[in-house]
């Protein structure tokens, strides 16, 4: 009886709710516009907005901050260590994200400062408040990024020269933005793996050399990879080099 009651509850009173206000809902759905020419835009649009905001969230972290540098280097470090699935996924995801935060803090709080206080004050609308973000972002994608790459994208897109960098569009500097960005990684990507590499090759020579070719190198480099890493500190150096290749 209490779960039929339960599962009532949670299945239509929802609807019921949203029935009743769905009327009022649909009526606010309106722009409001001064005699000045400024817009003021109704709730349920900015949650509107909001939520298509949060539905793109995820793609705008992975490609227009400095997540994919970061996740790409530490999974090619864990693929040289030979730890297979150690640190997990979720791990690692995680210090990329913490890692990002950690980067992109300069940025944040600028437009913290400068956008988010001002548009919630009411000194700035909705535009301009999207626009001196986004200026900012661009600030810091264009900064990490290659000027062959930020070339190659404005000549396809058939674009000229730009006399400054706030002039180049934001569908030339994602792309080549992210361009750049995976082509560093995988440049300090393969810094990381040479020195495991030449560990694996040791070891497979001294196996060689004493007849033990069923025994698995990989297996036995494995500790030899981890007492090297952990001696040189690897996690603070890779972490401290990553931070210091971002402008």
């Amino acid at each position: 009886m209490k779960n039929s009651l339960i599962i009532f509850f949670l299945v239509f009173l929802p609807t019921l709710a949203f029935s009743q206000v769905a009327p009022q809902g649909l009526e606010a759905l309106t722009i409001t516009e001064s005699a000045n020419g400024t817009k003021t835009y109704s709730v349920s649009l900015k949650i509107l907005a909001l939520m298509t905001a949060l539905t793109i969230l995820p793609s705008l972290v992975l490609g227009m901050t400095a997540f994919t540098r970061i996740i790409i280097v530490m999974s090619i470090l864990r693929q040289a260590l030979g730890t297979q699935q150690t640190p997990p996924n979720q791990i690692l995801v995680a210090i990329s994200l913490f890692l990002t935060f950690f980067i992109m803090a300069p940025t944040f709080n600028k437009i913290y400062s400068d956008v988010s206080g001002p548009y919630n004050k009411g000194e700035m609308n909705l535009t301009e408040a999207v626009e001196s973000g986004g200026g900012e972002l661009k600030k810091f994608m264009i900064k990490n990024t290659r000027k062959n790459d930020l070339l190659m994208f404005s000549q396809m897109a058939n674009e000229g020269d730009f006399e400054d960098s706030t002039q180049v569009p934001f569908y030339i500097v994602l792309p080549a933005y992210i361009t750049s960005e995976l082509k560093t990684a995988f440049q300090i990507g393969f810094l990381l793996f040479l020195p495991f590499l030449v560990i694996d090759m040791v070891v497979a020579s001294v196996l060689m050399s004493l007849g033990m070719m069923m025994l698995s190198p990989m297996l036995i480099a494995l500790p030899f990879k981890l007492l090297l890493f952990v001696l040189v500190d690897g996690w603070s150096m890779t972490v401290g080099s990553l931070v210091g290749t971002f402008s």
